[in-house]
């Protein structure tokens, strides 16, 4: 280690241990020591077990519920800053709370901004992670943030498919900026799901705006939940005429009856990240590891090199 080089050091919380360790393996160092220790009302503290003075840590942990996911990360920051870190980045592969991003009806916070400002507050001075529900969270921070792309693993999947008469398929009005971005790379067409729902996690009408009939289709989404959208999606698209459905989806969070929607669904095939971990197995869903990309990009944040090579979309 030179003084003008310090090391980089990567730790991680509790439910995020499986991915840092993929990506320190990528990176090609050794992970650091942290503890947690729990106190008998589950209070828990965490404990760094090797100096960190003056060096960057590079702190992973995917924030979905439980809150404690979340709650770790900030007192590991807080832990990272009063040890002397030099350089403290929050890598967090899917941001929790992020659906929550503006007030869509009366009295509701903005539960995006607050997890934005808990991370500064706690002192973290870069953020790292990956498709955000909604790109303008971004502004939510005055921290430097690096918002990568899955795309930048996906793509060359799909392309691995070989297959013929590809369209591209957003599963609402509000994705169609991401499928129209993979039909450029991708030289294909492009359709859109309109849907309403009644409530959260309920669609109550969907209609398809775009042919599909004699086309292979790929569903592209940031994140699938309950998994209600692209099952009802799939199916009506192979009602339509699809020769087959899969669907590309960076974070896995299936909640509910998730898994169970998927097996009994049209979809061929589901391909999600690591950035969660999945639940249970199942026939159809392929998961890509984002270790290699987060990874390169640490490196060459370390390095103070650039990392717009690393922005597919």
């Amino acid at each position: 280690m030179s003084y003008n080089e310090p090391e980089a050091k990567i730790f991680s919380s509790t439910n995020s241990s499986y991915l840092a360790q993929k990506i320190a393996d990528a990176y090609g160092i050794p992970m650091g020591k942290v503890t947690f220790s729990e106190y008998s009302d589950g209070e828990f503290q965490p404990s760094f077990e090797e100096s960190i003075r003056g060096i960057r840590v590079f702190l992973v942990c995917s924030t979905f519920p439980s809150s404690d996911n979340l709650m770790e990360l900030l007192l590991m920051i807080d832990a990272a800053k009063r040890a002397s870190a030099r350089h403290i980045t929050a890598v967090i592969p899917y941001f929790g709370w992020a659906r929550q991003d503006r007030k869509d009806k009366p009295r509701v916070p903005i539960g995006a901004k607050l997890v934005a400002k808990l991370l500064e507050a706690a002192g973290a001075t870069r953020i790292m992670t990956m498709d955000l529900h909604a790109d303008q969270i971004q502004g939510f921070f005055e921290k430097p943030v690096d918002h990568l792309f899955a795309s930048t693993i996906f793509l060359p999947y799909v392309r691995s498919l070989n297959l013929e008469n590809l369209t591209i398929a957003s599963p609402d009005m509000g994705g169609s900026k991401r499928a129209y971005a993979y039909s450029k790379f991708l030289e294909s067409d492009v359709v859109i799901c309109y849907k309403q729902r009644k409530a959260a996690n309920h669609i109550e009408y969907m209609e398809l705006i775009g042919e599909v009939k004699g086309r292979n289709v790929i569903l592209v989404d940031d994140m699938i939940d309950t998994g209600g959208t692209l099952a009802k999606a799939a199916d009506l698209m192979i009602e339509k005429g699809a020769l087959s459905v899969r669907a590309i989806c960076t974070h896995a969070i299936l909640s509910g009856g998730a898994y169970k929607k998927i097996e009994d669904s049209k979809l061929t095939e589901l391909i999600v990240t690591d950035s969660i971990p999945l639940k249970q197995e199942s026939s159809k869903i392929r998961v890509v590891s984002c270790a290699p990309l987060f990874a390169d990009v640490m490196k060459m944040v370390q390095e103070n090199k650039s990392i717009s090579g690393k922005f597919v979309m």
